[in-house]
C-alpha cells in the first residue's frame, strides 16, 4: 500500500459538484414551504367557511430550514458553503429570498418581533449598533404642534422633555 493512501489527504468531498444541482434543491425547498392545498377524495380543493382554500404544510422559509433541506448539518455549514466561489451567488440569492420574506413580516404585527430577531441575527446590515441603541435611549420626546417627535439627545435641552 502506498504511503499516500494511509494519510488523510484532505477534507470531505464537496456535497455539490455544480451550482445547478444545489439550485434544484433550493427551488424544491421554497416550493415545499408554500405547502399544498387540502383536497377531498375527489381531488376538489377544500375551503374554509369563508371560501378560502385550506393550505397544509405551509411554513416560513428560514436559513436553518434551507440548510437542512440542502443536507447540511447546520446553518453555519450552509454559510461556510456560501464562501465557495461557485455557490456564492446561488446561496446568496436564496438567502435574499428568505430575507425578503422576513422583512415583509415586519409589517405584520404578529410576526414583527420574530422577523426583527431573525433579520438582526441572520442577515447583514440589520443589526442595531450599540451607539444607535444608546442614542435611542437618551433621546427626548418633544411635542411640536401637538405631535410627539423624537429629538436626538444632542439637540434636546433639559426642559424640552416637559412638553412644549
Amino acid at each position: 500500500m502506498s504511503e499516500n493512501k494511509d494519510k488523510d489527504l484532505g477534507g470531505r468531498p464537496p456535497k455539490y459538484k455544480c451550482k445547478e444541482e444545489i439550485e434544484e434543491k433550493i427551488e424544491k425547498y421554497f416550493k415545499d414551504c408554500e405547502g399544498r392545498y387540502l383536497t377531498d377524495e375527489d381531488g376538489h380543493v377544500m375551503t374554509t367557511k369563508s371560501g378560502m382554500p385550506i393550505v397544509v404544510g405551509q411554513r416560513p422559509p428560514t436559513v436553518t430550514g434551507l440548510a437542512l433541506a440542502l443536507g447540511f448539518a447546520s446553518r453555519t455549514s450552509l454559510l461556510n458553503y456560501q464562501g465557495k466561489k461557485e455557490f456564492r451567488d446561488v446561496i446568496t440569492k436564496a438567502k435574499s429570498r428568505i430575507e425578503m420574506y422576513t422583512e415583509e413580516r415586519l409589517f405584520d404585527k404578529d410576526g414583527a418581533n420574530g422577523a426583527k430577531f431573525s433579520l438582526q441575527n441572520n442577515f447583514r446590515g440589520w443589526n442595531e449598533t450599540a451607539k444607535e441603541a444608546a442614542h435611542a435611549a437618551v433621546s427626548a420626546v418633544k411635542i411640536i404642534n401637538d405631535i410627539p417627535r423624537i429629538v436626538p439627545a444632542a439637540q434636546a435641552a433639559p426642559d424640552d422633555n416637559a412638553g412644549n
